[in-house]
């Protein structure tokens, strides 16, 4: 079955400022329609991503730059992502329709290509 994976896209420190009861709130209710897709035995994999910056690495004329970022005042980051199993397009989309996610996050949703380097 091919593989899906669901980039998170959301504002840095979206939670930030979320009174503690509803920062609980809303990670039951990611958990639960989590939950629904492990049941399913549609999840592969995936992990929240910390928001306190990361690298960027280019290659210019054989020589490696490393570059902090993002930053700040990015209007948007990479805030985790998961990798679902779906049986087309459609079927990932309707798996996606429900999710938390979709309430304070941008989604994007690509297919996994079965010859790259992750194999099946």
């Amino acid at each position: 079955m091919p593989k899906f994976m669901v980039i998170l896209h959301n504002p840095p420190n979206v939670w930030k400022d979320l009174p503690p009861d509803e920062a609980q709130q809303t990670i039951a209710r990611y958990q639960a329609w989590m939950e629904g897709i492990r049941a399913a035995g549609r999840y592969v994999a995936g992990e929240k991503l910390l928001e306190d910056g990361g690298k960027r690495l280019t290659r210019q004329a054989g020589q490696l730059n490393v570059i902090d970022g993002p930053f700040s005042e990015a209007k948007e980051v990479v805030g985790g992502f998961f990798i679902l199993r779906a049986a087309s397009f459609d079927e990932a989309v309707e798996l996606m329709r429900n999710s938390p996610f979709l309430d304070e996050c941008r989604v994007e949703l690509r297919q996994t290509d079965p010859m790259g380097c992750g194999g099946d």
